[in-house]
């Protein structure tokens, strides 16, 4: 946890008088109320340490907040390993600190600050006041901060570092997580977030500097410091002429007789995809008016994540039913992922996965840059990438076309990293996904923009419209083209990291130490991967050709009929995710799905045991 420092203004009588009989546990409880001034999460400390609460107290004050895939992210409320006032001040004092160390000109070029539209009234919690901290740290200390002065979609933050030639940037948001929680979000001045060893690096600097410093709790300092700007004007502007980019049809767009229900999941997207529709020259989108503002409480979904399929876009196909739209859009509540829905002739809704809408996307973005690109373009300078647990499908499409395909660890942060370092070696990148709904399409922003992908996806229904098909049509043609590629991917939940970390020591000594298994169930597996330890059986010297990631957990079976499988641990919630894909020829698709589907229920029953385990199934 970081040097104590003195105990402050707490009555340490008081605190003397309720001492937990545990040293630790004192300390971190001493220097919570010392250092606390909001006064919720003060009180719920307090309430914890009268009640004798001791076992809670240490789980929410005796660990810390860590980078995971999307940066620090967790519930808000009172303690260290919470998102709160009081740790959202350490963090960035600790990012002030690891800054001033590398950037000799990170008082001339300042730092991007934004946030979303999350809140908690039990803790005196939101993006917003957060947000207000964290320019209040940097501004204290003479930084120059550009704070969006109204919410914005989070690939707006890495698009102003690049813009404004800022050192860094963070967003306040959770994306798509539960109600309960938020998270701080970090991008390097290359535009991406930030990956090893920069995050290891912050967190010591974090733990260096724990106590709040003189001026960090001065949130009015965004109203009154003449080093802070206001970039919404400048970057929204930029942002949407820079989309017109990858606007290849405007004509038809113009013309288009389609229609286009959006929701923008109670949380940032409503006006900034208003605005990309016009920039693009369609009319705008149809929105559910229910879910058109801000609600913190997400309060007309079960849970505020477009990837749950149709139970949370009931809304937005009834209403596209009755507007007679064909194509639902949704982007999650801080825009930064979509999901897509097109009405069938049946009248039903196809909801496409995301391994489903990069196959579209992939096809989509590589057929207008040939036809736009130069006659002495090689396309053998031309790149797609997608995380490792997702579809292989931009890899099939690229050994038929010739251009490059590469996969990167799963979490945005790798794939950022990895296209800058391909734009600035003279490669260029069109394409880039995750199949959690995370799509890259050109390279004005590096991270996934759920924006730029629903204009997109918008001009591809218009154009295929043209051509009298559907998106589900040109799914299907793609896979006629570059062969089947059928998936399946879903999650369980659990709570307990003691629960999961067994799951995986088990895999990893399953006949033995070190000894993974050679089948599951009756399906024989040709090779293993572990990038937790990074172990490859299937090269030379059995080591991992990707970064070993320690902090997750991640092992990978390739099955002796093709299929390649993925058990990982999410990086922002309590989940153990499963991926699964198979790819065929055409015409045997029926086979495979059963195939695929067999092999994932052994896997489940194997490997995973869900019921000893005590794992709750997604849907349930």
């Amino acid at each position: 946890m970081g040097d104590c420092g003195a105990p402050g203004d707490v009555n340490s009588n008081v605190l003397v008088a309720r001492s937990t009989g545990d040293a630790q546990l004192d300390k971190a409880v001493w220097q919570w109320l010392s250092w606390d001034k909001n006064q919720k999460t003060k009180a719920q400390i307090e309430r914890l340490l009268q009640d004798g609460k001791h076992r809670e107290l240490r789980e929410r004050l005796c660990c810390r907040l860590s980078f995971g895939t999307a940066g620090l992210r967790s519930a808000m409320g009172a303690g260290f390993c919470y998102i709160n006032d009081l740790t959202v001040i350490q963090s960035t004092q600790g990012i002030y600190k690891y800054l001033e160390r590398n950037f000799s000109d990170f008082k001339q070029r300042g730092f991007v600050v934004g946030y979303d539209t999350r809140g908690q009234v039990t803790s005196n919690c939101s993006s917003k006041k957060l947000a207000k901290l964290t320019a209040a740290v940097l501004l204290a200390k003479d930084v120059p901060v550009y704070f969006f002065s109204t919410y914005v979609p989070t690939p707006f933050v890495p698009y102003a570092v690049q813009q404004l030639g800022a050192v860094a940037g963070v967003m306040i948001t959770a994306s798509h997580n539960r109600k309960e929680d938020n998270g701080y979000k970090v991008y390097w001045e290359n535009g991406a977030q930030i990956t090893s060893p920069h995050d290891k690096e912050i967190i010591k600097c974090i733990e260096e500097c724990v106590e709040p410093w003189s001026g960090s709790w001065n949130e009015n300092l965004v109203d009154t410091s003449p080093l802070r700007q206001d970039p919404l004007k400048k970057i929204c502007d930029s942002y949407m002429e820079d989309l017109t980019k990858i606007c290849y049809h405007r004509e038809l767009n113009v013309q288009s007789s389609l229609k286009f229900v959006h929701t923008s999941f109670h949380g940032v997207g409503h006006d900034y995809v208003q605005l990309a529709f016009q920039a693009f020259g369609f009319q705008p989108p149809i929105p559910v008016p229910e879910q058109k503002d801000p609600d913190p409480d997400f309060s007309t979904v079960k849970c505020p994540n477009p990837e749950e399929g149709e139970s949370v876009l009931e809304l937005s196909l009834r209403l596209a039913e009755k507007e007679g739209a064909k194509v639902v859009v949704a982007t999650d509540p801080d825009a930064d992922r979509l999901a897509v829905a097109e009405q069938q002739e049946n009248g039903s809704w196809k909801v496409f996965t995301g391994n489903e809408l990069a196959a579209l996307f992939g096809w989509w973005m590589f057929s207008c840059w040939k036809e736009n690109c130069s006659p002495d373009a090689d396309v053998r300078n031309v790149y797609m990438l997608a995380t490792t647990v997702s579809s292989k499908i931009l890899r099939a499409i690229a050994l038929k076309e010739g251009f490059h395909f590469e996969e990167t660890l799963p979490g945005f942060k790798w794939i950022g990293s990895r296209v800058k370092n391909l734009l600035d070696n003279g490669k260029e990148v069109l394409f880039a996904f995750e199949e959690s709904i995370g799509f890259m399409c050109g390279t004005s922003v590096l991270d996934k923009d759920g924006v730029s992908a629903a204009v997109v996806i918008a001009e591809m229904a218009t154009y295929l419209q043209g051509q009298s098909l559907t998106l589900a049509q040109k799914l299907l043609g793609i896979y006629e083209t570059y062969g089947y590629h059928i998936s399946k991917t879903s999650y369980f939940l659990c709570y307990d990291p003691a629960t999961i970390k067994r799951i995986f020591e088990r895999l990893r000594n399953w006949d033995g130490p070190q000894c993974y298994p050679q089948c599951c169930g009756v399906y024989s597996i040709l090779h293993v991967r572990d990038v937790t330890t990074g172990y490859d059986s299937s090269q030379p010297d059995q080591q991992s050709v990707l970064p070993v990631s320690r902090s997750s957990q991640m092992i990978t079976f390739t099955f002796q009929n093709g299929c390649v499988a993925t058990l990982r641990t999410s990086g922002t919630e309590p989940k153990i995710k499963y991926y699964a894909e198979m790819c065929a020829l055409p015409g045997h698709r029926a086979v495979l799905e059963e195939e695929l589907q067999r092999l994932v229920e052994a896997l489940v029953e194997n490997f995973l045991e869900p019921a000893k385990n005590g794992l709750t199934w997604r849907s349930a």
